[in-house]
């Protein structure tokens, strides 16, 4: 080989050399990742029940989280509709598979609050059964760290069984620091007792066990009704469900025809609350030429006017220019009473 053709060959190699390392390096995980607007799906796909009048005009939205690869965070930058989070800040020390876990039972609660609540407001049969409470977080100074799993269903604390997740929480706030406290979990159908200690709780400055909870319930209502959603987590759906579900039981139709989308979280008297993501759920609601958005107003403590839920879909809907409406609800009634006029 002459020595001309050999510079030529080592310039190439070197060449796709430095092209493979780009390639690698643009496509090398992060540990972060990119929230961005999701989707806006008719809420009556996922409701099955042998009664009449699913509204097809009612829709949840989503928001997508995907793992960043190095070209996809910096690309991210340039796109005023995304958002960078690191694994910490969004799933805490779980991991992937427990944070999904976790957002499984937010939602499996939502859709028990929404269907009761329905009923209830429709005046249809309704009833509740306690399980018992979910073990959605460990907290690393709980001394049941490493003893708790996520989704262990507590049902007896030092032997007491309790109607709600307050009243849990209410007798353990009780409790003096170190006192002893045992716990049964159910756990893949056996019962399991473990044993720990109350803790002083900065984050709440009060006492406790150090773990994060929701009520496991069981609702009945006639007709029946299931929620059949794959691949969708969280509580935020848990207003438009409840909507979705009240015209079932009240036999209404309350959309006049109108695309009609929302967020929030619902509890069991109607109570409409703060979720993630909203200004996500603005442009995917927009992109899909939703008419009505429900933003909540519930404002937690430490959050300003100007942070709530409403506020920035407010923000959200002028910055991309939409003719949504954006309406205010910081309840269920709030809503029902909106779509009635």
């Amino acid at each position: 080989m002459k020595k001309h053709d050999k510079s030529k060959l080592l310039k190439w190699l070197l060449g796709l050399a430095i092209f493979l390392a780009v390639v690698v390096i643009c496509l090398w995980p992060t540990n972060y990742y990119i929230e961005a607007p999701g989707s806006a799906d008719q809420v009556s796909q996922y409701i099955k029940s042998p009664a009449k009048g699913a509204n097809p005009n009612f829709y949840l939205v989503t928001v997508s989280e995907r793992r960043a690869v190095v070209i996809d965070y910096l690309a991210s930058f340039f796109n005023q509709n995304e958002t960078r989070y690191s694994q910490d800040e969004l799933m805490g020390r779980q991991g992937t598979e427990a944070y999904n876990q976790m957002q499984q039972y937010y939602m499996q609660s939502s859709q028990n609050n929404a269907k009761y609540y329905a009923a209830k407001k429709a005046g249809a049969y309704h009833s509740k059964k306690y399980l018992g409470v979910y073990v959605m977080n460990v907290m690393p100074n709980s001394t049941f760290k490493d003893k708790l799993k996520i989704g262990d269903t507590i049902v007896k604390v030092n032997g007491h069984k309790f109607k709600s997740t307050k009243e849990l929480i209410a007798y353990i706030q009780k409790q003096k620091v170190k006192s002893k406290i045992a716990i049964v979990v159910k756990r893949n159908g056996k019962y399991i007792k473990l044993t720990g200690s109350v803790v002083h709780l900065k984050t709440t400055n009060k006492n406790g066990i150090g773990i994060q909870l929701v009520d496991h319930t069981e609702v009945i209502t006639k007709p029946k009704i299931k929620i059949d959603v794959d691949g969708i987590g969280g509580p935020s759906a848990g207003l438009m469900f409840t909507l979705e579900l009240y015209q079932i039981f009240a036999k209404q139709n309350l959309s006049n025809n109108q695309k009609i989308a929302g967020t929030g979280t619902i509890d069991e008297n109607g109570k409409v609350g703060m979720i993630g993501g909203i200004d996500k759920k603005v442009v995917a609601a927009s992109r899909q030429g939703i008419k009505i958005f429900f933003a909540p107003t519930d404002r937690p403590v430490g959050i300003k006017k100007s942070e709530t839920n409403y506020a920035q879909a407010v923000k959200t809907a002028k910055k991309i220019h939409t003719k949504m409406k954006i309406i205010p609800v910081a309840n269920f009634d709030d809503a029902l009473k909106y779509l009635k006029k």
